[in-house]
């Protein structure tokens, strides 16, 4: 009797393995504008980020904005571009958690295997996917890097994981990681960010901002708990300081388009605070995992300028948790977790 040929997709070496997969938002392959265009297009061609007919979206994003923003948004990452490695800080610092998470799981269980991948850009989720499997992954663990769930960053990552599954006739067991916008070990990392970069400064600020990334307020009112989720990370955070509600305040920012989002803006209270006679001033990023340009550039470049260019005297940006040893330990501690039963 002839063999049954195996499917196409069967995995290649032996099976067994647990791969987990770090996901982030994505980065340009570089800054010039072919690239910037073809990573601009492929984010805001997403349903999930930009909910607009696209009949009405279309024109827009095909007439104008493909052909007006590439050579804006490059010269922004082109200031906070890795360039010994050419590569954005945002692949830089993923692939180094990666790296480290590795390191700390190889005594948890021989079986994990550790990768990483972009929402859009490179490298892929499909291709990292394929890569997990062809190393005999028959279970995945799925980590979007967001402690806030937003439709338009943690749903979307689980849209494209699923989707590639439909492609598979032997289809690896997955997980994904939920929200950890209130985990302790998230909380108390947060925290020791803020005691240590401060512990550093020669001066006190009088106002902290948590400033997280907006989404269109037309999507909260549709039932997205983003908006809550970031006023709880900080209200815990608050409580871990022992800090008033003046000292540590919500805003949101990188806004796009005439849709009201989400408020208080970061740049507009950023002016007001100048204006009014604040002058030190601290911005942390609580939903960013790693650096990137809506931190580097946008914050600690833009809102620096426009409050000093208002009256304010000192400013700082306190960096992500990065591949800190806090921000692996709130890593580690949550892949632990979601890997219970599997290991």
């Amino acid at each position: 009797m002839a063999k049954a040929k195996l499917p196409a997709d069967h995995p290649k070496v032996k099976t067994g393995r647990i791969g987990v997969l770090l996901v982030n938002l994505g980065t340009p392959d570089g800054t010039d504008f072919r690239n910037m265009r073809k990573y601009l297009r492929e984010f805001l061609t997403d349903k999930r980020v930009i909910e607009w007919p696209k009949a009405l979206w279309y024109p827009i994003l095909f007439g104008i904005v493909l052909n007006t923003r590439p050579k804006k948004s490059g010269a922004a990452y082109d200031e906070i571009w890795n360039k010994e490695l050419d590569e954005s800080p945002l692949r830089t610092i993923t692939r180094s958690q990666a790296t480290l998470l590795a390191e700390d799981l190889a005594g948890l269980d021989e079986r994990i295997v550790v990768d990483w991948a972009m929402r859009y850009g490179n490298p892929s989720i499909a291709s990292r996917l394929e890569a997990l499997r062809e190393q005999g992954c028959e279970r995945i663990l799925v980590f979007p890097l967001y402690p806030q769930y937003a439709a338009s960053t943690t749903a979307t990552v689980n849209d494209v994981v699923f989707r590639e599954m439909t492609k598979l006739r032997w289809q690896p067991a997955i997980r994904t990681v939920p929200p950890y916008h209130d985990d302790p070990v998230y909380i108390d990392a947060l925290a020791t960010s803020i005691e240590t970069h401060l512990a550093g400064l020669d001066f006190d600020p009088e106002v902290v901002l948590t400033s997280y990334h907006g989404i269109p307020q037309s999507y909260f009112r549709k039932g997205d708990p983003y908006h809550c989720h970031c006023q709880k990370t900080t209200r815990l955070l608050r409580d871990r300081l022992g800090w008033s509600e003046d000292r540590l305040r919500v805003t949101f920012q990188s806004r796009f388009g005439p849709e009201e989002w989400l408020q208080p803006y970061t740049d507009k209270t950023v002016e007001a605070l100048a204006k009014e006679g604040v002058k030190r001033v601290a911005v942390l990023n609580p939903g960013f995992v790693a650096d990137c340009l809506e931190t580097l550039e946008e914050i600690a470049g833009e809102a620096g300028e426009i409050f000093h260019e208002n009256g304010g005297d000192k400013f700082t940006h306190i960096p992500c948790l990065n591949d800190s040893a806090p921000g692996m330990d709130v890593l580690s501690a949550i892949v632990r977790r979601e890997l219970a039963g599997w290991v």
